[in-house]
């Protein structure tokens, strides 16, 4: 931008170039002069002339000289001087500052910067105007403040305002003078606005910073590389009880307390170099030598080279909250009466001696204590009495354990202890022996004799099962139970193997319960067929477990589990509306197929079996009377003859008939035959599959037949293998039949392609039924 501050260079260039024509001019003249005198010397008349004029040439010739001198120092004169403006021009240039001259009024008349953007207003606006039209009041107060003291002193420096431009606040220092002259005799100053709005920014956040340092709850040291303290706060001496000049040049290892050692400050060190931080819990000691806890935090501080400069340190006194802590560690630990570690300690001590044996090859013996009697003292004496009658027994029986042991109350009158080091199991016995012998040695307390015994519960770890320090004590817990159910007073060893048993058990049932909800159980179907005919009469839905791992399982290896329990009226309802569900698929390609589903006993026997039942037929309206058949086992039915008899009827007035299942075996139940309404007798395989070779078979086989011809019953022969097996059936008048010598159980979808398949063996078509004498022959 042009230096509007330098004289006018313009008109000195004037100047120059009028004294140039001059200069030219005379020049000329004095060069014809010169010629018109001695172009004829030897013209008489010229050369009578020549003196007077000779004069006037050498005065002209001394102007000439010395006007040429003039001319060349004014020049120089000159050329310094643009080089003086340049270099003033360049330096303004060069300024960051904003510069003004201000006339006396306040009249802005000229400036010079190179950032508008901290003008309060472009500069074709306030040129001629006052401070007070363009800037706000508290800024046009601070440079009117500055002038008068520059006319007062000569100059004013170190005033600042603040203004609001499009960047956000920005703050400017004055520095004022007034010029040497001025114009009219009325006087100017220089204004030169520094901007140090960073520089404020940085005395603000140095300000907040003392605030805090000195203001601070936390303690704060600040120390050079090798430790020694160059500055602390006024909470570093409430805490410590140092004042600030005994610490300032000691090294801040004066307030180590030697409860950490060398180890730990190495790796406090290492930390600090590496990572530039340390934070953790130190001990360190006061003035007076008390221990105190802090939450220390240090940080590493760095110039622009890298090089470690200062440490600050901030810490806080958390002596308070580790006392407290270390009560609630107690609460949390022991137990409130009797000291005793509580169940909580228990399991952590428990989990450790595991530990330490499963390392060790030894064996740890686990005693669950129940006192006898105890709540008969309680109600007969108080709760004062029994807490004091706990707290004697809790110290008698720590008297007989051994180093190493624990004892812990559970709470109530509960005690466990944990009996560690141990080579066998049975080294431990006569321990707990004189524990219970303890406990039922008489107590005294305020004048009464009391008496107390404890049954005892003991189990041992390891086993041959992983299990963990809660499964011990529930073992222990079992086998106290049965000492009590033993008579009380003794004490009852866990068994592992009955244990192992149960949990695979109730393991077996959660596991089939996911089966069921995730759909794992599939439906397979056995044909049941008239072997003289070929005709399809029906299938029996089949249970299968597809499992993930395991593949497709047969329904005795895990129907059994659930028999007796609550889970098998799932399944058995699950049977039901998935083979219903099937029956429809197969009428949406024109099959009409019956269904025989078992029904469990527990299933058969609830109290609501019929309505719900009735609910599930309702969800298929399209069924027929007879399209459902429920099948039932023979010992089953005849455990609850009066209840059974009377859901069959129910069931058959729904359009369900029943057929009794495996029947034969159950030999003293044919005389109750007659009580139950079924229609359909399957007999059992077990006398089908050898039939054959054993006579004996042969025989029951006709006996069954013959009591279903005389009661009016349908009969359908299980366990077909072989054609040999269905003609000899046959022969004997047994028409219906199912096994693996006609189809074995299929998927629904497979039944349409098996019956296009399907034909009835010749020999079974051509065989020719015994009479009835020949038949019981």
């Amino acid at each position: 931008m042009q230096n509007k501050y330098m004289p006018g260079g313009d008109a000195a260039w004037r100047i120059v170039g009028q004294y140039a024509l001059f200069a030219s001019l005379w020049i000329w003249l004095s060069d014809s002069l010169v010629a018109w005198l001695f172009s004829d010397v030897l013209t008489a008349q010229r050369v009578s002339m020549g003196k007077g004029w000779l004069f006037v040439v050498v005065t002209s010739c001394m102007l000439f000289v010395l006007i040429n001198r003039l001319i060349g120092n004014f020049m120089q004169a000159q050329a310094a001087l643009s080089h003086a403006n340049n270099k003033l021009q360049a330096t303004l240039g060069a300024l960051p500052d904003l510069m003004f001259e201000v006339s006396l009024d306040g009249r802005i008349h000229q400036y010079q910067s190179h950032r508008s953007d901290l003008l309060a207003a472009p500069p074709e606006l306030f040129l001629g105007k006052c401070f007070a039209d363009i800037l706000p009041p508290q800024a046009s107060a601070v440079c009117q403040q500055a002038m008068d003291e520059a006319g007062r002193k000569g100059f004013s420096a170190g005033l600042r305002y603040a203004l609001d431009l499009p960047q956000g606040e920005c703050w400017f220092d004055l520095s004022v003078a007034p010029l040497a002259s001025s114009v009219g005799g009325a006087p100017h100053f220089i204004f030169i606005a520094r901007d140090i709005t960073e520089r404020k920014r940085a005395e603000k956040q140095l300000e907040l910073a003392g605030l805090v340092f000195q203001h601070a709850r936390e303690g704060i040291m600040v120390s050079d590389p090798d430790g020694v303290l160059v500055d602390v706060n006024e909470a570093f001496c409430r805490i410590t009880g140092y004042s600030r000049s005994e610490v300032l040049g000691k090294n801040a290892r004066l307030l180590s307390s030697g409860r950490q050692g060398k180890e730990f400050y190495r790796l406090m060190w290492t930390s600090l170099l590496q990572a530039g931080y340390w934070s953790g819990e130190v001990w360190n000691r006061r003035k007076d030598g008390e221990e105190y806890a802090e939450l220390l935090t240090i940080s590493t501080v760095r110039n622009d080279q890298g090089q470690v400069v200062q440490h600050v340190a901030l810490f806080s006194d958390i002596t308070p909250l580790k006392r407290y802590q270390l009560e609630l560690e107690s609460i949390a630990h022991f137990d409130a009466l009797t000291g005793l570690p509580n169940r909580l300690l228990l399991s952590d001590r428990l989990q450790q001696a595991m530990a330490q044996a499963a390392r060790r090859g030894q064996k740890v013996m686990v005693a669950y204590l129940d006192l006898d009697g105890f709540k008969s003292v309680n109600d007969q004496y108080g709760h004062a009495v029994g807490d004091r009658l706990l707290v004697a027994l809790g110290h008698r029986l720590q008297d007989h354990l051994r180093d190493g042991d624990t004892l812990a109350r559970l709470g109530g009158d509960e005690f466990v202890a944990i009996l560690v080091d141990l080579e066998e199991s049975e080294t431990v016995l006569p321990l707990i022996a004189g524990l219970i012998a303890a406990t039922a040695e008489p107590f005294h307390i305020d004048g009464l004799t009391l008496r107390i015994s404890a049954s005892v519960g003991v189990t041992s770890y390891p086993q041959s099962a992983e299990l963990d320090a809660d499964q011990l004590l529930r073992q222990a817990d079992q086998a106290m139970y049965q000492a009590k159910l033993a008579g009380k007073n003794r004490y009852h060893v866990f068994d592992t193997q009955r244990d192992s048993d149960m949990r695979g058990h109730f393991e077996s049932l959660e596991r089939m319960r996911q089966a069921l909800c995730r759909k794992e159980f599939v439906l397979h179907y056995q044909p049941k067929v008239n072997m003289r005919s070929g005709q399809l009469i029906g299938v029996e839905a089949l249970i299968r477990w597809q499992h993930p791992e395991r593949g497709l399982m047969p329904p005795l290896s895990f129907l059994p589990a659930i028999e007796e329990h609550q889970l098998s009226i799932d399944v058995g309802e699950w049977v039901m509306d998935a083979a219903l569900a099937q029956q429809g698929r197969w009428r949406s390609v024109g099959l009409h197929i019956p269904v025989s589903v078992n029904v469990g006993a527990l299933q058969l026997q609830q109290p609501d079996f019929v309505q719900r039942l009735q609910a599930l037929l309702q969800r298929y309206p399209d069924l027929r009377p007879g399209d459902l058949q429920f099948e039932i086992l023979e010992t089953s039915a005849l455990q609850e003859m009066q209840q059974v008899t009377a859901v069959i009827g129910a069931c058959k007035a729904l359009g369900v008939d029943f057929a009794l299942d495996d029947f034969g075996t159950g030999y003293s139940s044919l005389t109750y035959l007659r009580q139950l309404p079924v229609h359909i007798l399957k007999i059992d395989q077990s006398f089908v599959r050898d039939m054959l070779q054993n006579t004996e078979d042969q025989a029951i086989l006709r006996g069954v037949l013959g009591l279903a011809r005389s009661f009016g019953r349908e009969v359908i022969a299980e366990g077909v293998e072989t054609q040999a097996h269905g003609a000899l059936l046959l022969q004997m008048g047994c028409e219906a039949a199912q096994g693996y010598g006609i189809a074995r159980p299929m998927i629904g979808d497979a039944i349409p392609d098996w019956l296009q398949r399907w034909n009835s063996h010749p020999q079974w078509l051509e065989s020719v039924p015994q009479t009835l004498q020949e038949s019981l022959a």
